[in-house]
């Protein structure tokens, strides 16, 4: 059976996942983590990942920055790059779609001297950069240049029970390879159906049967939009990644469309709610003109979890989404991609 070394090399030219993983949790941080490859969901674990090491959750409205390709010039790339963190050790910029990044062998120029307390996290998805590059070599100099790979069919029951074991969880016989046969290779839609199916595990159990996989992910569960509200309101990452595959998957029952404005609306009353005077139920409830049991469900939980500062940002966020599903500045991506890009953006 294939390890979780072996299936990192595998996937990977470079350094591995774990590699970086363990660089960063030993306190060896780079300028600059050029990801790449044809396999998102090792980029989007190691973005997240540096993201999550490096800020503390109340930094992140003042040291993150998220930037787009096609929205981004190289110039004011690098002039944020040269800003210093406030009130924190690391200011780290994550550009999301970089393979539309305009001049990226320019990038040269900043990491010839970057800035010791900045951390560029460059995301570059369904391809590579190209390797003759004199900023390709100097990023693998510099920092580093990881390329995620799709796994073979036949590698992706090792890949199923390397994440069950990482939670403490086995895999009975042809538990592995059912899931994978249901799921297919995309390893993000993977990790969320294992994950929907760790939280129906009975208390006490630490085996993945046959019959679990076939009643949890061998049939599908309807979801809609006010679930997709809830589990953003109590940040539940995997429910929220698990609706969305959902919603990708049944696009004609909750496109793009009809899922943004609820959560426009949704944030907007969670910004009104920042501006109230007297945040008590009752005073939230007259305030927003909402019954005491939404505001209790869905606008205190949110509250403590969202920032004024990050509410705003998504807000901003939401508008440009809504954009670019309309054709604006998008050349190519999908609309459960951005739907993805989205939801992550609000999570972190």
């Amino acid at each position: 059976m294939a390890t979780t070394t072996t299936l990192s090399r595998r996937r990977t030219a470079g350094p591995s996942y774990e590699d970086i993983v363990r660089s960063v949790r030993a306190g060896d941080i780079k300028p600059v983590y050029y990801l790449m490859g044809d396999e998102a969901y090792y980029i989007d674990r190691v973005a997240g990942f540096i993201v999550d090491t490096l800020l503390p959750p109340e930094e992140r409205d003042y040291n993150l920055i998220t930037c787009f390709g096609p929205d981004t010039d190289i110039d004011s790339l690098m002039a944020a790059a040269k800003r210093y963190p406030m009130g924190g050790r690391w200011l780290v910029i994550v550009v999301k779609e970089a393979q539309h990044l305009r001049q990226i062998d320019r990038l040269d120029r900043y990491l010839q001297q970057p800035q010791p307390s900045t951390v560029l996290v460059m995301c570059h998805k369904n391809g590579t950069l190209d390797r003759r590059l004199k900023v390709s070599a100097l990023i693998a100099r510099t920092g580093v240049l990881f390329e995620s790979r799709r796994l073979y069919d036949s590698q992706l029951p090792a890949f199923v029970r390397d994440y069950l074991k990482r939670r403490r969880v086995a895999a009975a016989p042809g538990a592995a390879e059912l899931v994978a046969d249901f799921v297919g290779s995309d390893l993000n839609r993977l990790a969320s159906e294992l994950d929907k199916v760790l939280l129906a595990l009975p208390q006490g159990e630490h085996t993945l049967s046959v019959d679990l996989v076939r009643h949890h992910i061998g049939q599908s569960k309807n979801y809609s939009v006010f679930e997709l509200l809830d589990a953003l309101g109590e940040k539940n990452v995997a429910k929220v990644n698990q609706i969305a595959k959902y919603f990708d998957s049944n696009p004609k029952e909750n496109p793009i469309q009809k899922v943004l404005p609820a959560l426009f609306r949704y944030f907007a009353n969670l910004m009104l709610a920042h501006y109230a005077p007297d945040r008590s139920e009752a005073a939230l409830a007259a305030w927003l003109d909402q019954s005491e049991w939404q505001v209790r469900k869905n606008v205190l939980p949110a509250l403590s979890r969202y920032s004024g500062v990050k509410v705003m940002r998504v807000l901003s966020e939401l508008r440009r989404a809504d954009a670019r599903s309309k054709g604006v500045a998008n050349p190519s991506t999908q609309d459960g991609e951005l739907l993805r890009e989205l939801l992550f953006f609000i999570l972190h």
